[in-house]
């Protein structure tokens, strides 16, 4: 039976603030381009093209907006609203009439993946488990859902953010399941957080005696939860574009692996790959330095900026200080002029703010 996917697009991303205080955190872009869409790509690229996508009331209709009916994929989305936050198995409960008696893909929006997941589905489809979960060793395993696996790898326990974890092996945001996870979905009741815990719905799975396969990612994983994992996911998804000059260069250098989107303009500057130059913007009598993505059209005016993501309408301006490892929200405006102190600069900024240096 064919998969569709469900792909998780709701919660508050409190980590996030402020720049979640006006936009979803599945919609904050990655090296260019919303997180959210690198795992309807993904499931795309797998050959899963009929896609639920679970929303929040809060910011449903920003994602709605954002993903339009699908038609740039080839694929077909059903917006499905959860109305409060009560957990990955409490979003797929909810989805239930979407997703019937077929086999699925859950993937969390803001969660990014290299390496995608055609391999596992191509499994799931000859082998039909109970489920495939993905993990990826982690430092800290009591922030995530962690797995016990057996001496044959085949997995025995989870537990959900646990202060003795059974592992470091934590549970990646992309799962494929069996209509089996239906039912013990059903059976359960809140955890001490108050949420609807997909971890106890998969070892409710293993209790029953059911198959659940585990799989290390192959190559990276990011949860984009807090602005350092958004600005190392943006180095990593950066790490593997190709060069693209479809912009202005005008007594410009460009180094190395660098898009430069049509209308973009890059004046009297230096930019240094891997870096991404959205549409429109302009660069002009600065440098930008490796893994920055620079949004539509921002402005980037005797300044230099590195290692960092400015979105869409960002302006920076005459800056005495190299801005580093920062975010900047949606038409933020920094501006240095007059003030001539020199070293480093870290900022993480919503939308609108406006600094005067």
């Amino acid at each position: 039976m064919e998969l569709k996917g469900l792909v998780l697009s709701g919660g508050k991303g409190t980590r996030l603030r402020p720049l979640t205080h006006t936009r979803a955190k599945q919609l904050i872009p990655i090296a260019g381009k919303p997180n959210l869409f690198y795992a309807i790509e993904d499931l795309v690229a797998a050959g899963i093209r009929d896609i639920g996508v679970v929303l929040s009331p809060e910011t449903g209709d920003e994602v709605r907006s954002a993903l339009g009916d699908g038609t740039r994929w080839g694929a077909r989305f059903t917006f499905i609203v959860q109305e409060a936050p009560l957990g990955i198995a409490h979003a797929v409960k909810t989805a239930r009439p979407f997703l019937g008696e077929h086999p699925f893909v859950l993937y969390l929006g803001d969660n990014l993946l290299s390496g995608g997941i055609r391999h596992l589905v191509a499994e799931y489809q000859a082998t039909n488990p109970a489920a495939i979960v993905l993990l990826c060793p982690v430092d800290d395993p009591r922030a995530f859902g962690v797995v016990a696996l057996d001496e044959v790898g085949r997995v025995v326990r989870l537990v959900e953010k646990p202060q003795d974890p059974p592992s470091n092996l934590a549970l990646v945001g992309v799962y494929l399941f069996s209509p089996a996870i239906h039912p013990i979905i059903e059976g359960l009741r809140p955890s001490g957080r108050g949420e609807y815990e997909i971890t106890e719905a998969i070892q409710g799975l293993v209790d029953r005696g059911q198959r659940v396969v585990a799989h290390q990612v192959r190559g990276w994983w990011k949860d984009t939860g807090k602005p350092e994992d958004l600005l190392d996911a943006n180095r990593l998804a950066l790490s593997q574009v190709a060069r693209r000059i479809e912009g202005e260069l005008l007594e410009a250098k460009v180094i190395g692996e660098v898009v430069v989107e049509p209308g973009a303009k890059i004046v009297r500057s230096t930019v240094r790959g891997p870096a991404y130059i959205g549409a429109g913007a302009l660069i002009e009598d600065g440098f930008v330095g490796p893994y920055t993505a620079i949004g539509k059209n921002a402005r980037v005016i005797a300044s230099e900026v590195e290692y960092s993501i400015l979105m869409d309408e960002a302006q920076v301006y005459h800056l005495p200080y190299r801005l580093d490892s920062s975010v900047l929200g949606q038409g933020v405006v920094v501006d240095g002029k007059g003030n001539t102190r020199r070293h480093t600069l870290q900022l993480v900024l919503g939308d609108r703010s406006r600094v005067m240096l």
